[in-house]
């Protein structure tokens, strides 16, 4: 995992493909969202000042049911995350969706776009976008961070009803310097 990392991002350096497609991979690595989430996420979603993405509950991954009641999912954004956005914002900002369909730009990217060109990029059965997820949350928990921060940041429920009941934090604080922490760490894997 960690050892891939460079590899992987010397890659990424060299796609050719799409620049949005490009940008969009990038973000999934900083941010370490759900593809789904990213893919159909709106500029006013993002809130430059505050370098945070507010994701809606109905843009979540949640049982029907819940999305009516689930708070939003914040997602803070680290100064590397916040650059990708400008960099977007150049591109797609007079649009609804930070990433718009190529061929239908009132509808959002679809996320088979980040396995399409994960294949372009030679990685085929070899990772996918989801492993991000795993690869993150597997490295910030072996450096340490609190692991329910680290739960927070991957939008995971808490499955113990009774600790769900109690427990609401956000830990907002720490996901803000953990999520500055991975950003560094993988521009020091370039």
């Amino acid at each position: 995992m960690r050892e891939d990392i460079p590899t992987f991002l010397e890659a990424l350096e060299k796609y050719d493909g799409n620049v949005q497609t490009k940008l969009m991979m990038k973000l999934m690595l900083l941010t370490f969202t759900r593809v789904g989430e990213m893919a159909i996420a709106r500029w006013e979603e993002i809130d430059f000042g505050k370098a945070l993405w507010t994701i809606p509950p109905e843009h979540r991954k949640l049982p029907e049911k819940s999305k009516k009641t689930a708070p939003p999912h914040l997602v803070p954004l680290s100064k590397q995350a916040l650059d990708v956005l400008r960099q977007l914002h150049a591109i797609s900002g007079g649009r609804e969706h930070i990433f718009p369909n190529r061929n239908s730009p009132r509808r959002p990217m679809s996320p088979e776009t980040l396995r399409r060109a994960l294949h372009s990029m030679g990685f085929r059965g070899k990772a996918d976008v989801h492993g991000f997820r795993s690869t993150a949350s597997t490295i910030l928990n072996e450096e340490g961070f609190n692991p329910d921060a680290i739960e927070r940041q991957l939008s995971h429920i808490e499955t113990n009803k009774v600790r769900a009941a109690y427990n609401r934090a956000e830990y907002m604080e720490e996901r803000w310097k953990m999520m500055q922490w991975w950003a560094n760490f993988l521009l020091e894997r370039k």
